[in-house]
């Protein structure tokens, strides 16, 4: 659980550096996350919770 706040902390502010620099436009934002919320109810999301616990196992161990 607190690995998945803390990614969605990070991303969170990730997203919000690109929408204060410019990089990003609000509108493509707002689609990304809501495609994020759509595929969280797939039957991907399992998958791509162990890729992400995998991964932050990887780096935690480095």
């Amino acid at each position: 659980m607190a690995v998945s706040i803390s990614a969605v902390v990070l991303l969170g502010i990730v997203v919000f550096v690109l929408i204060r620099g410019g990089s990003v436009r609000l509108g493509p934002a707002l689609a990304c996350a809501e495609f994020g919320f759509f595929l969280a109810s797939t039957g991907a999301a399992p998958a791509i919770t162990s890729a992400m616990s995998t991964v932050t196992g990887w780096i935690s161990s480095i």
